[in-house]
C-alpha cells in the first residue's frame, strides 16, 4: 500500500465524519448547550461558594467563569469522545462497520483515523464554545486561543481512545446509555474542571487524590495551563500516556483474534 491509500482513507473517514456532523445540527447543539448551562447558570453559585480567590497561576482571572472555560472545554471533549463511541456502535450494528475494517488497510490505522474524525468535530465544537464566551466578554489572552489547540488535539484524542476501547466492549446499542453515564459522570465530577485541587483537598483528601490522577483532571490542567499560556508537563505527560493506554488497549480490543470482540461471539 502507498502513503497516498492511507491519505485517501483518512481524508474520506474524516470527511465522512464531518458530514455526519454538519447534517446532525441537534449534535452541535446539544454539545454546546451543555457547558453554555454550566458556564451562565450554575457558575454563579460556585463562584459565591469559591469566593474570588483563585490559586496561581490564575490570580489575574478571578471570575469563575473564567477559571471553569477549560474544564467545560473538556466536558466538551468527553462528551464527544462518548457520541464518537456510540457512533461505532451503531456503525457496527448497521454493518458499515464491516466494510471498513476488511479494507486491505491495518486495523489500527483506521481505528486511528476514527480518532482522528471525532477529534476534529470535538476542536469544532470547544473553539465555537470559546467564540460565544467570547461574546459574553469571557475571554483569555489572545494567545491562549492558539496554545491551546495541541493542548484539545492530545486531550480529545485521549477522551476519544477511551471511547473507542468502550465501544469494543458494548455488543447492542440499548447497553451505551448505561455504560456511558458509568463512566461520564465520576470522570467529570472527580476531577478539577469544576473546582481547584488545593480547594478539593480542604474538604476531601481522598476525592483529591483520584481528582489527581483522573486522565480527565490532566487534560483540564493541560488545557487550563495552555489557555493561559502556560505549560504543564506533569498534565502532558500523564495524558500522552493515558492516550498510549487507552488506543492501545482499543486496538487490541477491536482484534478479531486477541480483542473482546470474539469473545463475544463474532466481531467486524
Amino acid at each position: 500500500m502507498r502513503i497516498v491509500h492511507y491519505w485517501r482513507a483518512t481524508a474520506g473517514i474524516v470527511g465522512r465524519e464531518l458530514l455526519r456532523f454538519l447534517h446532525q445540527r441537534e449534535r452541535f447543539v446539544s454539545a454546546l448547550v451543555r457547558p453554555l448551562v454550566w458556564l451562565f447558570v450554575f457558575a454563579a453559585g460556585f463562584r459565591a461558594a469559591l469566593g474570588i480567590a483563585i490559586s496561581p497561576p490564575y490570580e489575574t482571572y478571578i471570575l469563575y467563569e473564567v477559571y471553569i472555560t477549560p474544564g467545560l472545554l473538556g466536558m466538551i471533549l468527553l462528551f464527544n469522545g462518548m457520541q464518537s463511541s456510540l457512533s461505532m456502535v451503531y456503525d457496527r450494528e448497521m454493518g458499515s462497520m464491516r466494510m471498513l475494517m476488511v479494507c486491505p488497510l491495518p486495523r489500527w490505522f483506521l481505528l486511528c483515523s476514527k480518532l482522528i474524525a471525532g477529534t476534529a468535530v470535538g476542536v469544532l465544537q470547544c473553539y465555537a464554545f470559546l467564540g460565544i464566551a467570547w461574546l459574553y466578554d469571557i475571554q483569555a489572552p489572545l494567545p491562549g486561543y492558539l496554545w491551546i489547540l495541541p493542548a484539545l488535539v492530545l486531550g480529545g484524542m485521549m477522551l476519544g481512545a477511551l471511547g473507542l476501547l468502550l465501544s469494543s466492549f458494548i455488543k447492542q446499542l440499548e447497553n451505551f446509555a448505561g455504560v456511558m453515564n458509568f463512566v461520564i459522570f465520576p470522570l467529570f465530577f472527580m476531577s478539577t474542571a469544576l473546582y481547584p485541587l488545593w480547594k478539593i483537598k480542604e474538604s476531601s483528601p481522598l476525592l483529591a487524590t483520584l481528582a489527581e490522577y483522573n486522565p480527565f483532571s490532566q487534560a483540564v490542567e493541560l488545557i487550563r495551563f495552555a489557555l493561559y499560556e502556560q505549560f504543564n508537563q506533569w498534565a502532558l505527560v500523564f495524558t500522552a500516556a493515558a492516550f498510549l493506554l487507552f488506543i492501545g488497549a482499543a486496538i487490541l480490543g477491536y482484534n478479531p483474534s486477541k480483542g473482546m470482540m470474539v469473545r463475544k461471539g463474532g466481531g467486524d
